[in-house]
Formats: structure tokens, C-alpha cells, sequence
């Protein structure tokens, strides 16, 4: 016999999922709406100005929960990565009908994160600054000098540069980043530039993320 307090099928795919998308925001579809559901229910309905509704229970506590509409999510996401979130969605792979004949009646849709959607990562039109480049940098050091990779997925323009220390700073600054990826190991310390010169870019530090 289940516990009374096991989670539903539903709510143990979607924390699955959640903990393949991380600290990511989850776009969990359900039919015609991507519902979030717990912290990631409060970050986004606070961020988007939409009501906080609550959904079942987990632990004897009620589930807080919003939703965007499908065919309006463009227009929420664009908010919410300007918010400084990065979004995973989790699309169904199937339709019920197909759930239901392959495992029966009560067969739960199988879902899958299909995208995660970051600053440096957009490719919509409507989500892009139409006067500006949209990089994604990736920022490493070997010995003193440093190197910056720089790609814009939506234009598929890609750059590679080399520059001392004292360097960087102007380089970041020309690129103004989206996103910036840096290697930081134990015990390294980032130059300011990093931090002081990207606007308002996200910086995700990675330890050895280039070895």
C-alpha cells in the first residue's frame, strides 16, 4: 500500500525533472499552460506580477503553483531571463491518447526538458535586442594571458580572443555579454574585470569547466 504522504505520479516526474534543471526555473507543461510549481511558483509569480494559486499537497502542505499560458510563453520568458532566471522546459513527448494506449487508463504523459533557456542562449526574434549582439562568452586563463570565446547562437557569428590582464576588461566591455561563462578552480581569483565589466550579463563560474 502507497504512504499517504507519497507524492503523486505527477509531482514525483515533475521533481525529477526539477532536479535535472537545477537551479533553472521549470516550465512543466500541462495541456495548455506551463505550470510551476513550488519556490520556482514563487520567484515566477513575483517576477511576472501573476497570481500564486496553491495545488494539492506534499508534506501535509499545500503546493504553491502559477502557470503561463502556451501559446503567450514567449512573452513570460523574455521577463523573466530579463528578471536574471534561466528557464527549462519540459515539454510532453506524447499526447494522452498515446499515454493512455501504451500503459493503460491511468497513465501519467511522459515529459522531457527539451530546452534550457539562458541570457547568452536566445535565438527568437522577439526575445533579442534587435540593435545588438547577443553573446555568449566563455572566459579561461592559461599561465598570465587570458582567452574569451564569444559566440551569437542566433546570427551563428563566433569570435576568439587572446589578451593579457590588462586586456580583459576592454574586451569584455567591447563584447558586453549576455551571459559569461569563467573557469574558476580552488584558490583562483577572478580579475574585476569580470564581475564590473558585463552590464548586466550573467556570470555562471564553473570550476575547470575548459579541462
Amino acid at each position: 500500500m502507497a504512504r499517504a504522504d507519497a507524492p503523486t505520479p505527477m509531482m514525483a516526474q515533475y521533481r525529477r525533472l526539477k532536479e535535472e534543471a537545477g537551479d533553472a526555473l521549470l516550465f512543466y507543461r500541462m495541456g495548455d499552460f506551463f505550470e510551476l510549481f513550488f519556490d520556482d511558483a514563487k520567484l515566477a509569480s513575483a517576477c511576472l506580477d501573476i497570481a500564486l494559486t496553491k495545488r494539492g499537497e506534499d508534506a501535509g502542505e499545500p503546493i504553491p503553483m502559477c502557470g503561463v499560458p502556451v501559446h503567450s510563453a514567449e512573452a513570460y520568458l523574455a521577463r523573466l531571463i530579463k528578471g536574471g532566471h534561466r528557464v527549462a522546459i519540459a515539454e510532453q513527448t506524447e499526447s494522452p491518447a498515446e499515454a493512455r494506449k501504451a500503459r493503460g487508463s491511468k497513465a501519467l504523459v511522459e515529459r522531457a526538458i527539451i530546452r534550457l533557456v539562458t541570457p547568452g542562449t536566445l535565438t527568437e526574434e522577439t526575445l533579442l535586442e534587435s540593435s545588438s549582439a547577443n553573446w555568449l562568452a566563455a572566459v579561461g586563463r592559461a599561465g598570465d594571458e587570458w582567452a574569451i570565446a564569444a559566440a551569437d547562437i542566433s546570427t551563428g557569428r563566433f569570435e576568439l580572443v587572446s589578451c593579457g590582464p590588462g586586456e580583459l576588461a576592454a574586451e569584455l566591455d567591447r563584447l558586453s555579454p549576455a551571459e559569461t561563462i569563467a573557469e574558476i578552480d580552488e584558490g583562483t581569483i577572478l580579475p574585476a574585470s569580470i564581475s564590473s565589466n558585463l552590464g548586466n550579463g550573467r556570470i555562471i563560474l564553473c570550476p575547470g569547466f575548459l579541462g
